[in-house]
């Protein structure tokens, strides 16, 4: 039974996968694309281009975006969750125009137009083939075998899904609650060799997280990252960005949501002059023993719903990836080191993972940078 407690949760196996795929295909991105950060400067000659965005945005976004544009309202149907539209619009992916040739002087807006802008079709140029080329890398690194292998075992789960789900995991709601999926859409019927890597696991967690979230009081993005590492006597505050792997601007939301409902408290450290204490209340501490005990219990009745021998190829699959989940003993990291221009070697190396990915307006990007 010990030996078992020291496991890691299965949606934290999925998690530092996801991301760490997520983070390697973004690096690539940065790379090929022109681009401007409002933190990290631009590309040569792209004080005008678009503003850079991760993988969400073509997995929900532009992905559908065809020649010929695509309705507001079919596009959440085909994304299966709600894009960030107004983002991709003010950073220069897309324009959203009533369609020239409706009809009605006023159409409403789930009517209107979706086309991509000059930068839009250059970015989705640049995405398309990054899946192919990131798994490829992945073969090589872990073996084409044991990518197969996780392939086959996400799979067996995707395909016994009966709701739609999208092939990224959908932006955040109030709270990090993980946004479900129209319950009137049902599953596609689809070949899993054609589905990205990234769409497997992004479906298999966030069918866990909706689960999750139906029977607790916080949300599993929050639970699994910030209250996972609070205890009674207190965490710095300025520490949490590196125990979680999450961004600070997405600490401070979490923190600021869990003390403004009394799960913790903020005081100032009597040790360190100009730091913060982060502390579970009584309160915390029942709703952190209840993350806890859910997640085993979500992971028991998978078991049963989809087969004690799938979970554990999973689970296999999984654990051979993580390794030893830390920068120094973790495979996942070899593939971490961006680009000496990128704007992630401009910031501190992460030394962990997120435990649950913060997919957020800022950019989609999943540990809430």
């Amino acid at each position: 039974m010990a030996a078992m407690d020291r496991r890691l949760p299965l949606p934290t196996l999925l998690s530092h996968v996801l991301v760490a795929f997520t983070i390697e295909f973004d690096n690539e991105f940065e790379h090929q694309m022109p681009h401007r950060t409002t933190s990290y400067g631009s590309t040569a000659g792209s004080r005008h281009g678009p503003w850079l965005a991760s993988m969400a945005s073509w997995s929900n976004c532009m992905r559908f975006v065809g020649e010929d544009g695509v309705r507001v309202s079919e596009l959440e149907k085909l994304a299966r969750t709600t894009p960030n539209l107004n983002g991709m619009e003010r950073w220069g992916y897309i324009v959203i125009q009533p369609d020239s040739s409706a009809n009605r002087l006023k159409p409403p807006r789930r009517d209107w137009l979706i086309r991509a802008t000059a930068a839009g079709r250059k970015a989705q140029e640049v995405w398309r083939p990054l899946f192919g080329i990131i798994e490829k890398r992945w073969q090589e690194r872990f073996g084409k075998k044991q990518i197969d292998e996780l392939r086959e075992s996400l799979w067996v789960v995707v395909s016994q899904f009966e709701i739609a789900l999208p092939d990224y995991l959908p932006i955040v709601k109030y709270g990090l609650v993980s946004a479900g999926p129209d319950p009137e859409q049902p599953a596609r019927r689809e070949d899993g060799s054609e589905l990205p890597l990234s769409a497997l696991l992004s479906r298999v967690l966030l069918a866990f997280a909706i689960e999750f979230e139906r029977e607790s009081e916080l949300s599993l993005a929050i639970s699994a990252n910030v209250m996972r590492v609070l205890d009674e006597k207190g965490v710095r505050a300025r520490d949490l960005p590196l125990l979680t792997g999450v961004s600070k601007e997405l600490i401070k939301v979490s923190v600021g949501f869990l003390q403004k409902r009394r799960y913790v408290v903020v005081d100032p450290d009597t040790a360190t002059k100009g730091t913060k204490l982060v502390r579970l209340t009584p309160k915390g501490l029942s709703a952190q023993d209840a993350y806890r005990q859910l997640l085993g219990g979500i992971e028991g009745r998978w078991q049963e719903r989809f087969g004690k021998d799938a979970i554990g190829s999973l689970r296999e699959s999984l654990e051979h990836l993580v390794g030893e989940p830390t920068a120094d003993l973790s495979p996942l990291f070899r593939g971490l080191d961006p680009y000496p221009d990128g704007w992630r070697a401009s910031v501190p190396k992460p030394n962990t993972l997120p435990h649950y990915p913060m997919v957020t307006h800022r950019g989609g990007y999943p540990d809430g940078s």
